[in-house]
């Protein structure tokens, strides 16, 4: 279920520096705006503003910062009203991509995407023509600096969650979607230092891409990562770890 492959490593470690630069802190802001502007800016009855503020607190977000968002989102201050969108496509070797989008002016966003697919040799495709080849999973990123693998093992496991993954110096933890918020709060309670915790796209299948195609992918990936308005990026390709 965990499904990692090196471009998820790199994805995630991207991910943490962007978040470590203040980077990550725009996709944030949108997604707490959008959560509280549909489901209320309490978190208690609006599950999805919690997981946001659960991802904001992981970024290091300041409390100022965090609310200002939800009350823009909420209509209490003035803000920019973003819509979200989900586009999918094909990359080099016809690798699987999704581009979870929020946006202020979909027909820039979408022009934007387009000219980054055909340039670096990917397509944009129909809504659903390559969403059925991921799942949806809660993924939890702790640091595992000091910490018994076993018993963070037997922890988590007994919160519910559904895999546990050791790589370099974290822990990688997945949970079924409903479950994230509540899990990321428990695992806090436990003081493990959370760096990431996020609903991510998993592939259900992974394809291997090498050589001059992999540069390829890698290229547009990079580019599309850039596109300001590209909240979450899903790619179902793998390559091998001594890959430099």
């Amino acid at each position: 279920m965990a499904g990692h492959s090196k471009w998820a490593n790199i994805k995630h470690k991207k991910a943490v520096q962007d978040a470590k630069r203040g980077k990550i802190f725009t996709k944030i802001i949108k997604e707490l705006m959008i959560s509280a502007r549909d489901g209320g800016s309490d978190p208690e009855s609006n599950p999805r503003l919690r997981q946001a503020i659960v991802t904001a607190k992981a970024a290091n977000m300041p409390n100022d910062t965090l609310k200002r968002a939800i009350q823009k989102g909420a209509g209490e201050l003035e803000g920019v009203d973003y819509e979200e969108f989900i586009y999918e496509g094909y990359g080099p070797g016809g690798i699987a991509i999704i581009m979870e989008v929020m946006t202020d002016n979909k027909n820039r966003t979408v022009a934007e995407i387009r000219h980054l697919m055909n340039k670096y040799g990917g397509s944009l495709g129909e809504n659903g023509s390559v969403s059925w080849m991921f799942e949806k999973a809660g993924q939890v990123i702790i640091s595992n600096e000091g910490l018994d693998e076993n018993i963070v093992l037997d922890d988590v496991l007994s919160m519910g969650a559904i895999d546990f993954l050791s790589r370099n110096s974290e822990f990688i933890i997945s949970t079924e979607p409903p479950d994230l918020a509540r899990i990321s709060d428990e695992i806090d309670e436990k003081n493990y230092k959370i760096i990431l915790s996020k609903i991510e796209m998993l592939p259900k299948s992974w394809v291997k891409i090498s050589g001059e195609e992999l540069n390829k992918v890698l290229v547009l990936m990079d580019h599309l990562e850039e596109q300001d308005d590209i909240q979450n990026l899903y790619a179902n390709f793998e390559f091998d770890e001594d890959f430099e």
